[in-house]
């Protein structure tokens, strides 16, 4: 009973959608309608819960084989947001695809996750939506990520538990300004430069809950820039596991419900071969399973 969960404004108010069977549907309108005694306001809230929102839709999908128009909605009619909007936190690991850190001229030796924040409340996008270029670099790139969403408090966490605290997956593109790297000096990258503009963090459209990727490391991962294939594999060739990030990223601080993890982006970026965004692109993220998310650049 496969289904996904995303955010949305129709009709100028902030809804759940619930994808079922090529179906959009009012998430809270469907509860009006089979449980009223239950509310919810946002995607960010049944992560706190995410067990038991869980199974409460799973029960509902299996007793409702039909939903009436007040809960269907018309997917062009939906303004997406990021699934996740306001997570506590937004953690990227950076280098961990060996090919990525080749073409990016570094040492292959890595020996745990190297990882940076990103400001969530002004980086995140939602699928369809444009992305400003920032006016003083014109080296702007792209990275295709499967994102993470915790969906339990997690510390000091074995990465042979570590699966059991993720809620879901969704789609991400890491936009990053390579002019941080061409501009470094002896401190080194200035890694706000280099990743925190406005709307550098497009993400959904949708989270697929983790009950229905049984192993995120075996999924295709693309890219593509105006249909030009640009990044095309597999997360089966990241260095660090979804485990294993989450094991040592819950070494060094609590990770909570609604978090993100950026996991990382494969071989393909334009910085390798010296392209870079211009307004008028179209970026597209395809992740097997899981969907796809478009960024307009402007």
């Amino acid at each position: 009973m496969l289904y996904q969960l995303g955010t949305a404004v129709v009709e100028e108010k902030e809804k759940v959608i619930l994808y079922f069977k090529d179906q959009y549907i009012d998430l809270d309108s469907l509860l009006a309608r089979i449980k009223p005694a239950l509310k919810i306001n946002s995607l960010f809230e049944i992560t706190q819960e995410w067990t038991y929102w869980t199974d409460q839709i799973t029960n509902i999908l299996s007793s409702t084989s039909t939903f009436n128009s007040e809960e269907l909605l018309y997917e062009g009619d939906i303004n997406w947001q990021a699934p996740i909007l306001y997570p506590n936190k937004l953690i990227c690991i950076g280098a961990n695809y060996t090919d990525h850190i080749e073409e990016m001229g570094k040492e292959k030796t890595i020996v745990k996750p190297y990882s940076f924040l990103k400001p969530a409340s002004t980086t995140l996008r939602g699928h369809r939506k444009k992305v400003t270029l920032p006016k003083a670099s014109n080296m702007i790139d792209w990275e295709a990520e499967l994102a993470v969403v915790i969906g339990k408090h997690a510390k000091n966490v074995k990465k042979e538990d570590a699966l059991t605290y993720v809620a879901g997956y969704t789609l991400f593109n890491d936009l990053s300004d390579r002019e941080a790297i061409a501009n470094s000096d002896g401190l080194g990258i200035d890694w706000v430069v280099h990743k925190a503009h406005d709307g550098f963090a497009p993400m959904g459209p949708l989270v697929t809950p983790a009950q229905f990727i049984p192993d995120p490391q075996s999924l295709k991962i693309k890219l593509e820039v105006n249909n030009e294939i640009k990044q095309d594999s597999n997360t089966s060739k990241m260095i660090f596991t979804v485990a294993e990030i989450i094991e040592h990223l819950s070494s060094i601080m609590t990770l909570e419900p609604g978090d993100i993890i950026a996991t990382g982006t494969p071989a393909g970026a334009g910085f390798a071969r010296n392209e870079f965004l211009k307004s008028g692109d179209k970026v597209v993220v395809k992740i097997e399973k899981l969907g796809t998310l478009t960024t307009h650049i402007q």
